[in-house]
């Protein structure tokens, strides 16, 4: 069934949703008179159908009554994270819209942020435009295909199925959300504008050189267009205002913007004795304002964030930030949650960085995909250095060059001004056998466009193995490499001499641990601690938290006395979906996140991660959920980073030392009464008290 005929039988049976049109007219109306851009939420009055599997054998969908939404919406909110029973395939979303007639000679943009996956534009009824790739944002102007005055239709069809020419290729590492779920505006301009369809980006680039406390040397490129049909000479201004709204430094030039084509002006700005962007310590920000100015009118202007950085990664050595070492204390982070799926709000973003905040990382790698432009801002406002990557990962079909250069661009030119961003991810774990095969010949044109786009910023490629010189791995800045020792391979300690070989034998490489960790149900308790040998982490349903506490444990101790690993990444922060698995007893679950995948519950491995990252005074008893003993001789652990802790049971005072380190108490050879045993650790800062209590129940059976 062609694209046509099912808009067609739509357009038979369409139902004007009236409230909708109205409220976004009086939008409209409310701004028509403004002369400068507008850009206006276009997220309300959506009406959604699901589509069917098999048009060849069921078109009942046809006649099937649309569904009222509000976009961000997926229509995979609950399959995809049950089992690998999961719909994949079409789904429409309609929506009914005016434009005043004094909007003509305008130009008029829609802005989707993010679809799954593939997405099919129809105006009217008739084929506008299309989008592959999920997680991109995508922009296209409907200036001259609307009806001023008249409703007008947009339908937009939405697939999510596996493709072989569009990454992810499978759905195999996290699923593939189907929907427009992330949130739509309509972005309105002169005819003479800052470019909004370049590749989505913002039409503005800002680039910094020299960047010291002195000062920093700012430039400005900027995209412009002109539909006027003669040569406009305009003022092209550049504000920047510090943190207070106060003028920092204005630049201003004439430029002729062509008829023709795309006119590119660069704006260069000396910044004095700079507030810099320092990172969680001190995240400043400016704001930069691009305007187009004619005889003292605004025609368009573009707002973008400045923060003053310079990045260094050293190899052996780490991370500098303005020349100063930085900690790299990193977490990865999937954006589905449980009950919502892709589809969240800029709270539930909000809440994930907070965690991300508390449990006191530094740096996050967002996996495997690039995010909402919502998270890029936070990190920008909190600090956190950020490594976005495109989803070219698991899985190569020999199919997807051009949409992987597509979505390189794409996550470049969209999130370039972003200060948080100091690496560009080009791939995870695909191979080849030679160095001339598809995958290291892709990841050479990938880097290709990163640096040719950007320069100034690292690339990085991840491999799945411990070894450097895997044809894939070395056409980037940085290597990056995913190691499960205790998990899917080895033993817990094998991080150990993993990462001293590659010190002796790669010096001058730069290197990060991408992913390390193990899996953890919160719901599953062992008095004792698992031998690795016996477990099974692809088809075994035991994977109690004390074992991938153990795993965090032991290898952060490891990787925090190794400056070779310039920084390292914990997988995951939060559990995520994966409905081709079923493992450690949850179905469509990946349970290597430190927080559950509802976010209502941190496992023993956050507070770990707290105690060592966090400098915010705190105590914590580990093990509180194997409340139930078997054996009355037992271990208790203590993760904090006060500089002494007493630990008492039953009120008696028990002995301790330091275990991995000094942010880790062990207390061992601890004799449990039978029944109920309380246990308190303490500690004080100055004369504040601190402490954490559990209960521990010793059962003997005769």
């Amino acid at each position: 069934m062609n694209n046509r005929f099912i808009y067609l039988v739509f357009l038979n049976n369409l139902r004007r949703n009236i409230l909708g049109v109205i409220l976004f007219s009086l939008a409209l109306n409310t701004l028509q008179a403004q002369t400068s851009r507008q850009v206006i939420s276009f997220n309300d009055s959506w009406q959604f159908k699901k589509g069917a599997r098999d048009y060849a054998n069921n078109i009942d969908f046809i006649n099937a009554e649309w569904e009222n939404i509000t976009i961000p919406h997926t229509y995979n909110r609950e399959d995809m994270q049950l089992d690998k029973n999961f719909y994949t395939g079409d789904a429409f979303y309609r929506k009914t819209f005016s434009l005043p007639e004094d909007l003509k000679g305008k130009r008029i943009f829609l802005y989707f942020e993010g679809v799954g996956s593939v997405a099919t534009i129809y105006i009217n009824g008739k084929y506008l435009t299309g989008h592959k790739g999920a997680y991109s944002a995508f922009s296209f102007e409907i200036s001259n295909v609307v009806d001023y005055g008249k409703e007008n239709t947009i339908l937009v069809r939405t697939n999510n199925d596996a493709r072989k020419d569009v990454i992810p290729v499978n759905q195999f590492l996290f699923p593939i959300y189907g929907g427009i779920y992330r949130p739509v505006n309509m972005i309105i301009t002169g005819k003479v504008n800052i470019t909004v369809t370049d590749y989505a980006s913002p039409g503005i680039y800002i680039t910094q050189k020299n960047v010291s406390a002195s000062k920093a040397d700012v430039n400005v490129r900027v995209k412009l267009e002109n539909k006027e049909g003669k040569a406009k000479t305009i003022i092209l201004q550049t504000v920047v205002r510090d943190a207070s709204g106060k003028q920092a430094a204005i630049a201003k030039r004439e430029v002729a913007v062509s008829p023709q084509g795309v006119t590119i002006a660069d704006q260069p700005i000396t910044m004095l004795k700079p507030h810099l962007w320092n990172g969680v310590k001190d995240p400043y920000l400016y704001t930069l304002t691009t305007s187009l100015l004619d005889g003292g009118v605004e025609l368009d202007a573009v707002n973008q964030p400045l923060g003053l950085r310079h990045f260094e990664l050293r190899a052996g050595e780490g991370m500098y930030l303005n020349g100063v070492k930085y900690s790299m204390y990193g977490v990865t982070r999937h954006q589905d949650r449980w009950g919502y799926g892709s589809a969240l709000s800029q709270e539930q973003h909000q809440e994930d960085m907070n965690l991300i905040k508390e449990v006191g990382a530094t740096t996050i790698r967002l996996a495997h995909y690039q995010q909402s432009d919502y998270i890029y801002s936070l990190a920008d406002r909190m600090g956190f250095l950020i490594w976005a990557e495109i989803p070219f990962v698991n899985s190569a079909s020999l199919e997807e060059t051009e949409n992987a250069k597509q979505q390189m661009t794409e996550l470049v030119r969209q999130n370039f001004n972003h200060p948080s961003i100091y690496i560009w991810g080009i791939h995870n774990e695909v191979y080849s056998r030679t160095a001339d095969d598809h995958v290291p010949v892709l990841s050479r044109q990938l880097n290709d466009i990163a640096k040719t786009d950007d320069p100034d910023r690292l690339t990085v490629s991840v491999s799945g193995y411990g070894e450097m010189l895997i044809p894939a791995n070395l056409a980037c800045d940085v290597q990056g490499m995913n190691r499960y020792y205790g998990w899917y391979e080895g033993r817990i300690g094998d991080l150990e001499k993993w990462a001293g070989d590659l010190e002796k034998e790669y010096q001058g490489y730069k290197v990060i641990l991408a992913e390390y960790g193990a899996d953890g149900n919160i719901n599953q308790a062992s008095e004792k601690l698992p031998d690795p040998q016996t477990i099974d982490p692809v088809n075994g349903q035991f994977f109690p938290e004390n074992y991938q506490t153990e795993t965090h444990i032991q290898q952060w101790a490891i990787i925090e006395k190794h400056p070779y690993i310039t920084a390292s990444y914990l997988w995951n922060m939060f559990e995520f979906a994966v409905p081709m698995w079923s493992r450690g007893g949850v179905k469509a679950r990946n349970l290597k996140g430190l927080i559950t995948f509802d976010r209502k519950r941190k496992k023993d491995s956050f507070y770990w991660y707290k105690a060592n990252w966090n400098p915010e005074p705190m105590i914590y008893l580990a093990n509180r959920r194997d409340f139930k003993r078997a054996e009355a001789s037992a271990k208790i652990q203590v993760f904090s980073n006060l500089d002494r802790v007493t630990l008492t049971v039953n009120g008696k005072k028990v002995a301790g030392s330091n275990g991995v380190n000094k942010r880790h108490w062990l207390f061992d050879g601890v004799v449990l009464q039978k029944g109920s045993n309380i246990i308190v650790a303490e500690g004080n800062i100055g004369d504040k008290i601190l402490t954490d209590r559990m209960e521990w129940v010793l059962i003997v059976t005769d």
